[in-house]
This record gives structure tokens, sequence and C-alpha cells, in this order.
């Protein structure tokens, strides 16, 4: 469920930018109440979370920037709540980087680093979301922008000016990283190597107790497992939609209008003439006027061109407006003026001169009002239809901004209201395979960042449908009762047990396997129906192979181990244990210039890069020092999942 997050920040931009959430990554996470930090030194009291040199981070910005993570996570998965992002380790991430960020900031400042207003200037005017419509950056929408993220000016120039001192930092200790030739030999020859055993897997089921647990057994787990049970935030949303039917008849174009509109027109409407042509342009006038003379006389233009080393293009349905800027006013002139078929008199252009031969003359008459009128009338009629529904829309907004309720809104504007069953974030109707409504579709991540009773209009099918919804009961995420869920915990505890058991008899079976039994005998000797066991012969080349598959963690734990060698491995969700016998390596072959030796050092230099950065990091943690506050953390993260001081 972090995968996202987690890769995000161990990428290579992570590792050398993002301590300080650089440029727009500070804008989208928000993290920042930078402006206030201070010089306080030590953490006793208050409510810092930690001090960096002689900086302190508050709690505040740890709390901000942890929830505006959540909301990039939520980005891959809506319905993860903060006490699952906590619990999966995002609160611990969160808390390191924002250390790091600051921790940079202090190394560069103490070692005469600097980021000046010109090159934050220049970094805050290359942010897409800073652009207005001319595709320049616009002091207007860089202030709306800020506006709509909660942000200050300062905050964001605080945030850029990190991101520039951490490339000034980790950029040059990961530029240049050379893995050895020999060294990068070793890893690609890994490719080659093959690997043969088997695999043999306990599921917890096969081992599960049959038993009910007592009182006292069940509340106890529940108690040590609550993250496991809780429920997502799910959302009841009543809506009504309102289309074409909500407009008054008020919308035939009247005889005015449709005249007003082919006056407006009238260009669209007038006659109009476009020619198609063969030309070929010369240099001087002199050679263009002897080419003209010959194609006069019965010669082919087409011919008369390759003779000169020159050759013809052709041009389909063009207008003088077209001619005129695409060649020169003067060779239109020509060009509108000669007979179709007829070479018309060179005219210059700033190619050269232009021999021209009419091709196709096609004429369009002028059309008067009354050939025309359905045609304008139809387009009147719905820009009136359009105006006049986003006008309805408006009214509504207005009455809701008034104080009218959704169910006032509807019963005056005669519209069905619909209530939903419970939603979650990511569209499901809670506890079953259903979706919510197809019309809620646009709507619905605006309904998780709605409050209840606050009724919205949004358009859904562009000057066709719209919609008045709100949000009539929040259910936050939560770990229900005991009583509730009993059947589920029990059958929770019952699967864990099963687990202990299984991997109990995981030791046993490696037992066996060391006393020279082979996997399949070993796994038969647990008296109990297991599955197969599967047998393994391959190379890390043929894992390779499966890039679009996920590895299964038994077989990548296979080819990590020394041969001769058996170990067990948990299954996901206390589904059971892997037993992993690896019984042979055999190395393969790798000349001096196989192609893999230069793959693997080309791929294996960003890695040796990443680790030279996380090696600086550290080294600057130790130089620039740091404290932590324990207390205030802990505090910080029972606030966050909601818990009482």
């Amino acid at each position: 469920m972090l995968t996202f997050f987690r890769s995000f920040f161990k990428s290579k931009i992570g590792l050398g930018l993002t301590f300080a959430f650089l440029g727009l990554i500070a804008f989208a996470f928000a993290s920042a109440d930078v402006s206030s930090t201070g010089m306080f030194g030590g953490v006793a009291g208050g409510n810092r979370v930690a001090v960096v040199g002689d900086e302190r981070i508050d709690s505040a910005e740890l709390s901000r920037s942890t929830s505006n993570a959540l909301d990039r996570v939520r980005q891959e998965d809506p319905t993860i709540s903060m006490p699952e992002f906590i619990a999966q380790g995002g609160f611990d991430e969160v808390l390191s980087q924002l250390i790091d960020r600051y921790v940079i900031s202090a190394f560069a400042r103490d070692n005469g680093l600097r980021a000046g207003d010109n090159l934050i200037n220049s970094e805050i005017r290359t942010i897409g979301a800073f652009r207005g419509a001319d595709g320049n950056f616009s002091e207007t929408a860089y202030r709306q922008a800020l506006a709509a993220q909660g942000l200050t000016d300062a905050q964001v120039r605080n945030d850029i000016r990190s991101g520039l001192l951490a490339q000034q930092i980790a950029g040059p200790s990961a530029f240049g990283a050379v893995m050895p030739q020999a060294l990068a030999r070793r890893y690609a020859g890994l490719f080659r190597e093959r690997r043969e055993g088997a695999i043999g897997f306990l599921p917890s089921a096969a081992f599960a107790p049959e038993g009910v647990p007592s009182s006292e057994q069940l509340q106890a787990f529940y108690e040590a497992n609550r993250a496991d049970f809780i429920r997502p935030e799910r959302r009841i949303v009543r809506y009504a939609t309102f289309d074409n039917d909500a407009i008054a008849d008020e919308i035939e174009p009247t005889e005015n209008e449709i005249a007003a509109r082919y006056q407006q027109d009238r260009a669209q409407y007038a006659a109009s003439e476009t020619r198609s042509y063969t030309q070929l342009i010369v240099p001087t006038q002199q050679a263009a006027n002897a080419l003209r003379e010959r194609v006069q006389g019965g010669a082919s233009l087409d011919a008369v061109a390759r003779e000169a080393g020159f050759s013809t293009v052709q041009q389909e349905a063009v207008t003088r407006a077209e001619v005129a800027s695409d060649a020169s006013s003067a060779v239109a002139d020509a060009i509108f003026s000669a007979a179709r078929g007829s070479i018309a008199v060179p005219a210059r252009s700033a190619l050269g001169w232009h021999v021209v031969r009419v091709d196709a003359v096609n004429s369009t008459p002028a059309r008067p009002l009354a050939q025309v009128r359905g045609e304008i009338a139809d387009t009147v009629r719905e820009e009136k239809r359009t105006r006049a529904l986003a006008n309805v829309a408006a009214e509504i907004e207005e009455r809701i901004d008034e104080g009218a309720t959704l169910a006032d809104v509807a019963r005056e504007r005669g519209i069905a209201v619909e209530t939903t069953q419970p939603l979650t974030a990511n569209g499901q109707v809670y506890g079953t395979d259903e979706t919510a409504p197809e019309i809620l579709g646009p709507a619905l991540a605006t309904a998780f960042q709605m409050e209840e009773s606050e009724p919205q209009v949004a358009e859904i099918e562009r000057g066709e449908t719209y919609l008045v919804f709100e949000v009539t009961r929040i259910t936050g995420a939560a770990t229900p009762p005991l009583a509730e869920i009993r059947d589920q915990v029990t059958a929770a505890w019952r699967l864990t047990q099963g687990s202990q058991a299984a991997r109990a008899a995981a030791d046993r079976v490696i037992k066996r396997l060391r006393e020279g039994t082979s996997l399949a005998a070993a796994l038969q000797a647990e008296d109990v129906a297991l599955p197969a066991v599967e047998n393994i012969n391959l190379t890390r080349e043929d894992l390779a192979r499966q890039q679009d598959r996920r590895i299964p963690p038994p077989l990548a734990l296979m080819f990590s181990m020394a041969q001769g060698t058996a170990k067990k491995l948990a299954a996901a969700r206390d589904l059971g244990w892997f037993v992993v016998d690896l019984e042979e390596i055999s190395v393969g072959t790798m000349e001096a210039d196989d192609p893999l030796i230069g793959q693997a050092r080309e791929q294996l230099a960003s890695t040796l890069g990443q680790e030279y950065t996380e090696q600086l990091v550290a080294a600057m943690r130790g130089e620039v020092g740091i404290e932590r506050n324990e207390d205030a953390i802990d505090a910080v993260r029972r606030q966050l999942v909601g818990e009482r001081q």
C-alpha cells in the first residue's frame, strides 16, 4: 500500500533531491511552516519534535507533512486511512525525510553554499502550475495556486531554496559514479547462474485449530491487532441531477437574433473562391518568363521544370488569403486573376519567382439569409440552451449560498433526490461488490473532501448534465467494537494460530532436510494434507524474463541462499509458511566481451551513486547534530490517529 510513497523517496531523484521536497514537490506536499523555525537549542518542553543543529522542527510541521504525504499516497490508494499509513511506517518515513531536509540546509549554510533570490525566481517560473493562459509565468496564477494550497510565498521560497541546496550537495556526490569493470563482471556473471531445488508450502489453514477461542483469548488478540481491522472512511451522498428538462421554453431563437447572427458572421456566408494550382519557383524573373513562354507554346510545365533542374508542387483548394500569407500578395493576385488552365503572370515572393498553372477554380456563391436560416437557428438555439442550463446551475448555487438545503433546491426545481449506500473513497459500496452510481464518478473525490450538509453543484457532462450533491453522514476510519466483528476476528485468530503451528511445522521440516530427507518426504512426515512440492531449475536470466510479473518471494529467497541450505519464509497475511530447499548452484560462463558486463556496469552506477548519497547524508547528520523529542513525536502520532492525549 505504501509502495508508491517508499519507492518515491528511495528513487534516484528521491535520494538526491527530495530531502527538501524540491520545487514543485514542495508545492505538492505543502510540508511547511519552515518560516517559523527558530534557535532554541535542546528539545525539553514545548512542541519541538526535533532540533537539527540550531533549528527546531515543530509538531505542527510534522503533522502537516504527514497529512500531505498521506494525500499523495491516496492518489495510488484512495481508501488508505491515517492509522493504516502510520502503522505501515509512513509517519516514520516523513519524519526521517523532514529531518534530512533540515540537515542538508544546515550543512549547506555552514559550508557557505547559497541559493539566491534570482535562482529561486527562475525555478518558480518553470513550475507549470504558475503559468497563465499564454504559457508564461503569471503572478495572479502564482498567488491563486498558493492560496489554494494554503501556502505563503515565503514557505514556497524556503522549500525551493532547500531543494536547490540539496542539488548542490547531493548531486556531486552521485555524479560520475562508476562501477569497476571487475566488479561489474562478477555481478553480470550472476545473471547466468543456475539454481536447482524445491519449494514446499505449509498453509496456515491446514494447521489452524478447529475450536473457538475463549473470550479472554479473543479480546487479547483483538487488542493486539486493532490496526488489522480498521474500517475505511465511509460517506453517504445525497444527490440530484438536472438537465435540459430544467430549462424554460425561452430558448427558441427569434428572427432578430437570427438576423443579427447572420450579420455577425456575414463573411462566413459571403461568396468565396478557392484555386488548385501547380507551381515551380525560380530565382530570377527572366527565367520565370522564359519558362512561362515555353509552357504557353505547348510544353508541359512538369517537363520544363525537370529540364531546368526544378520540381513542381501542387496545392489544392487554397484561398487568396492563404496564398498571400504563404507567399505574397503579388503571387495571390497573379494566381487569382488567371483563367483556369492558364499560366499566371510570374510574381515574386521571398522564395523567388513563381511560375503557376491554375488547375481548378472552385467558386462558392454567396448564401442569403433565407438559405442559411435553419443552420443559424440551430446554432443560436444550442448556445441559448447551454447558457440557460448554466444559468440554472448558477441560480442553484446562489440559493445554496443563501442557506437553502439540497431538499429545498430539489423541491423548487422539481427534481428527484437519490441517496447512496455508504461509499468508500475508491467508489465501492462498503461491504459489497457494488460501485457508486456512475453519475457520481466525477464528483466522488470532492465528496470525500466536503463537510456534512454543505451541498455543491458540479457539471458532470459539459453543457448537458449538472449534479447537486451533499454528504449526509461521515463515518471515519476506525476499528469497530469486537462485538461487531467477532466472526472476522475469530477467523483471523484461527489463521494466526494456524500460522504459528505452520511455522513450527516448517522448523521440523527443515530439521528433517538437514538429516538428509528429501523435501517431499519431510513434508509428508507431517501427516497433514499439504500441497505438492514445486521443483525449481532456473537461472537468473529466466527470472529477468519475468520482468512484467512479480517474482514470488520464495523464488527470490532461493536466489539469495547458499548451496545446500534450507530456509523458511512467511507467506503474506498469515496464510502459511514456505520451505525453500536449495540443492545446487551452477555458475554459467561469462566472456570478457559479453554485453551483459557493460549493461551491469551502467545499471550499477546509479545504485552506487545512491549509496554515495545515503552515506553523505548520514555523515551530515552526525556533523550537524540531531536531538529527537520522542514524547513530542509520540504525541503527534497519537493525535493523527485520533487517540486522546
